[in-house]
């Protein structure tokens, strides 16, 4: 019999992968507590990078986090479902079958005979819904909107409460708005008089420290997201968060907090925060390579007066 039509045993583990950042995480916890409340009595592992550990299991989505780098080999055997939230395959499905899973959920793939028949991927889907979307097609009812974070225990110093953030880092180099731009919008934050942190993630201090040189606050300013969970509890305390389209926008998403998100190669209909009030998503309407050298054209033709006005009309 097929690993995709063997029976769920009533007990055992569910192993999801999803190694990849801090953003893709967040996007997929609607889909990760879908299968929490699906399969109640199994335990939930997620196949994902080390340092997202602290903030996966404060989810409440997740039972443990298996450190696993992105395609690398799966240190778990034999689980009662595989479910594989990471991509469209076929590098990714068959790690999952490596596992010898009792029943594999997975977008369909040619080159994959065992994802013969389950749902097809689509191209233009935004990524909440497109895991959500996967496992409604497989019997799984998920809802999109569960989103949040629990802010309970996520408290970051009170010096920095009712700051205004800005995280001039991201992925890739197409998606980095310049440094003179960052500056801009933080002096102006700052001669508002509004308290103005700059925050960095792992490798990104030395780009915080140019940004908040540049608008004149100095390394007071600056702190580190190494610490996840410290960065969850800086930014669940502050007024407002504007950043490029990276893990940090979707972690003010989680938390609730207003922000303004710049888009550059990728559309906002793929990767941007929810509509309403509390969030702005500014984008010129090109398209690129997310994962390109140098900043993307479109990102260049935001300039810092439209984030200054996307900030005025944020709530507070």
């Amino acid at each position: 019999m097929p690993a995709t039509e063997r029976p769920l045993p009533g007990e055992g583990e569910v192993l999801v992968l999803r190694a990849l950042g801090l953003g893709d995480l967040l996007t997929a916890l609607p889909a990760l507590r879908a299968l929490r409340a699906a399969f109640p009595a199994h335990r939930l592992t997620l196949a994902a990078p080390a340092i997202l550990a602290p903030l996966a299991l404060h989810s409440g989505a997740v039972d443990r986090l298996v450190p696993t780098e992105p395609l690398g080999p799966l240190p778990v055997r034999r689980p009662a479902l595989a479910v594989n939230l990471h991509g469209a395959g076929p590098q990714s499905h068959r790690r999952l079958l490596e596992t010898e899973p009792a029943r594999l959920i997975a977008f369909a793939h040619a080159d994959v005979p065992e994802t013969a028949g389950l749902p097809a991927w689509r191209d233009d889907e935004h990524e909440v819904w497109r895991w959500c979307r996967l496992l409604r097609e497989c019997g799984i009812p998920a809802d999109p909107g569960r989103l949040d974070l629990d802010t309970g225990g996520l408290r970051g110093p009170e010096r920095d409460r009712g700051a205004t953030v800005v995280h001039p880092g991201a992925g890739a180099p197409a998606r980095q708005w310049p440094v003179e731009r960052w500056a801009a919008v933080a002096r102006h934050e700052a001669d508002l008089g509004r308290p103005v942190l700059v925050t960095a993630g792992p490798g990104e201090i030395g780009l915080a420290a140019r940004v908040a040189a540049a608008a004149g606050l100095g390394t007071a300013a600056l702190r580190s997201g190494r610490d996840l969970l410290g960065l969850a509890g800086l930014i669940a305390g502050a007024a407002r968060v504007v950043s490029c389209d990276t893990g940090i926008a979707h972690l003010a998403t989680a938390l609730g907090r207003p922000s303004v998100v710049l888009f550059g190669p990728v559309s906002p209909a793929a990767w941007g925060p929810p509509a309403g009030a509390r969030h702005r998503a500014l984008w010129t309407g090109r398209r690129g390579d997310p994962h390109g050298d140098r900043p993307d054209r479109g990102l260049l033709e935001i300039e810092p007066h439209h984030v200054i006005e996307a900030l005025a009309a944020l709530p507070t």
